[in-house]
């Protein structure tokens, strides 16, 4: 199977790839995967087109890139330092995450999710991938990284959709 060395031979006999030998390093290419093809979804796209409605929810690419600041905030914030979502400058509620306000720009909600996922890298960057955090309840930080990259994943699949539904408008 490529280069990637998963099972060549067969199931269940695994040779270490590099994903193997550094886990933590594979963990932290993912997230930054997901990460950047967040920010992407909005390039080139006007400020009316980011803020388009397309489904019935609140969910616009714009709200999608406040919202996983928010969910970085929770997780690798708030879960890992114990500080309230006030303090970390972020929603109350995942719902109020999607929020737009007249102030938000491409430019300012991206600006604002770099700067959440520096604070992110320097938080985890101290702490071994068993360490235990409190700040949401006792929970391993593995189990904190992969519960992020399961809603990065999931939200960057939805800023695909949404952002080739806006350039479809642009053909119509």
């Amino acid at each position: 199977m490529g280069g990637d060395s998963a099972a060549p031979g067969g199931a269940g006999q695994a040779v270490p790839g590099s994903w193997a030998v550094d886990l933590r390093g594979r963990l932290e290419e993912l997230l930054d995967g997901y990460r950047e093809a967040l920010l992407a979804s909005l390039d080139g796209l006007t400020e009316e087109e980011a803020r388009l409605r397309l489904v019935p929810s609140r969910t616009t690419l714009l709200g999608l890139l406040k919202h996983v600041t928010f969910v970085e905030a929770v997780w690798f914030g708030q879960a890992v330092t114990g500080r309230p979502l006030r303090e970390l400058g972020v929603a109350s509620t995942p719902d109020r995450s999607f929020t737009l306000h007249a102030s938000d720009t491409i430019a300012s909600v991206q600006a604002a999710y770099r700067a959440r996922c520096a604070e992110s890298r320097a938080a985890l960057a101290v702490l071994p991938l068993d360490a235990r955090v409190s700040g949401r309840g006792d929970r391993d930080v593995w189990a904190l990284v992969l519960q992020v990259l399961r809603e990065l994943a999931q939200h960057a699949g939805h800023a695909d959709i949404l952002r080739e539904q806006v350039l479809a408008r642009r053909d119509s």
